[in-house]
């Protein structure tokens, strides 16, 4: 992430960084080689101010400030316990012996159904050389590693085979980056009428497109080596089959005036049928300008108020404002009517290196026990997840309260150490996937070297 962060962050190391409420913490502060400001042996004045309740002077009886006598020790490091009362950031002031503030670092305390969940981010929705992309599947993957990403999809239009052939390519050595199967959606007209909205299969374990003829048909066929991800999937479907299916399903919609029922119900078909390949069914971009606006007004709000989706894709691939600012107030103004789903942040990808200005500018960050393909759906189901920009240094965050304060600090505080730590593994991917057979045999070597590392550096942060 290209932000500005506190220098601090690099001259020490706070662990843990974040904690549970009502449990007592034991935190330790250790110099990394910055310019001395703590003489060991000297006993120190620490404020532990929380962020949200206001100046300790002006607002004294919100209980949530605490002052503590703490002594360096010989090496410059600090250890101390603490039980920190409520979900929030908190800061750990230094002071001098004029109550002069010396330097503080912030550290972070959530509720218990956080526990356990660690923040990884990634991404939801991007393409390769499998479509309309700029990279191998396998390239792609290993950039976004390098980036920092924790899990991504391949996620190209009518092909699900590229997102197996990324996980193919790494099943031999041991990766902290989840690949999750997947593709964009975009099935055949019915009777002349083409439901040209996009749809994002996000971890199904077998190809929607794949169900009936199409591009994926053409190129690849039926075998289910290149349509599922465990050789289990529907039987394939002729085309005039179908397309009865979807008219007869048609002739049962109920849509309002301005929503043709062939649209609504190839969309309703597509999401059901993502999820009954256990994936989570994304609606990406309608404010995208394709010409003019994706997908009409009246669709937007039909499948909203219908739930006909799993997660919506509130930021996406573009920097103009109208696409991520007219979804982000979708979004809240949805909640403000009592809609509530779920929502995710993606690239729409189709160059993967740093030159291509929007290859970076949106993810997820999805809070989940684990960094697999079904804890990552469900835990985004279950609404634990926070969409964020970065199309300027100055990132955005958009989604529930407590997650944008919780990301805000993670953003600030975790991610750019994390992101150190999974460059080198990712620079390792690609030599791996398209190096010299002795740069190969090298990578495969180093990636079994480091292992579990970005796990154990996860696990290092956060006291759960």
């Amino acid at each position: 992430m290209q932000f500005e962060i506190s220098m601090e962050l690099y001259n020490f190391d706070i662990f843990p960084k974040v904690f549970v409420t009502g449990k007592e913490a034991e935190i330790h502060i250790r110099p990394l080689g910055g310019r001395e400001i703590f003489t060991p042996g000297k006993d120190y004045k620490l404020l532990i101010c929380a962020l949200e309740q206001g100046k300790p002077k002006d607002y004294p009886d919100t209980g949530d400030y605490h002052e503590l006598t703490v002594k360096c020790a010989d090496d410059g490091s600090f250890c101390f316990r603490h039980t920190f009362p409520s979900e929030q950031q908190y800061f750990l002031r230094f002071l001098d012996e004029n109550d002069k503030r010396i330097t503080q670092f912030s550290v972070y305390c959530v509720d218990e159904d956080l526990s356990g969940r660690y923040p990884l981010i990634g991404d939801l929705h991007m393409h390769t050389t499998g479509s309309d992309g700029g990279q191998d599947s396998p390239v792609v993957a290993a950039n976004y590693r390098s980036h920092g990403y924790d899990f991504t999809v391949i996620s190209d239009h009518e092909q699900y085979y590229p997102s197996l052939r990324a996980i193919d390519a790494f099943k031999d050595v041991p990766v902290g980056l989840c690949i999750v199967p997947g593709e964009e959606v975009h099935m055949p007209d019915t009777d002349g009428i083409i439901p040209d909205f996009h749809t994002v299969n996000f971890g199904g374990t077998y190809s929607i497109n794949a169900l009936t003829d199409g591009e994926a048909i053409e190129e690849l066929g039926t075998d289910p080596k290149y349509r599922s991800l465990d050789g289990k999937c529907p039987d394939y479907m002729p085309l005039e089959q179908w397309r009865d299916m979807i008219r007869k399903m048609a002739a049962e919609m109920d849509t309002p005036e301005g929503v043709n029922p062939i649209h609504a119900a190839t969309f309703k078909w597509i999401y059901d049928e993502i999820r009954k390949a256990g994936g989570l069914a994304i609606f990406p971009h309608p404010y995208w300008i394709s010409d003019v606006l994706h997908v009409p007004e009246k669709f937007v709000e039909y499948v909203t108020a219908n739930n006909m989706f799993d997660a919506f894709e509130v930021l996406g691939g573009e920097n103009y404002f109208e696409q991520n600012g007219y979804q982000t107030v979708k979004y809240y103004e949805d909640r403000a009517k009592g809609y509530r789903y779920p929502i995710v942040g993606s690239t729409d990808s189709h160059n993967s290196y740093f030159h291509n200005r929007n290859a970076y500018i949106c993810s997820t960050i999805v809070f989940s026990p684990e960094n697999e393909r079904t804890a990552l759906i469900d835990s985004i189901k279950k609404f634990y997840s926070v969409a964020v920009d970065t199309i300027s240094k100055e990132f955005r965050l958009v989604g529930e309260n407590r997650f944008v304060r919780y990301g805000c600090f993670l953003l600030k505080n975790y991610f750019p150490l994390h992101d150190e730590v999974c460059f080198e593994e990712g620079r390792l991917m690609k030599q791996y996937a398209v190096g010299t057979p002795e740069e190969k045999a090298e990578a495969e070597k180093m990636l079994k070297l480091i292992g579990n590392r970005v796990q154990r550096h996860r696990e290092k942060y956060f006291d759960f």
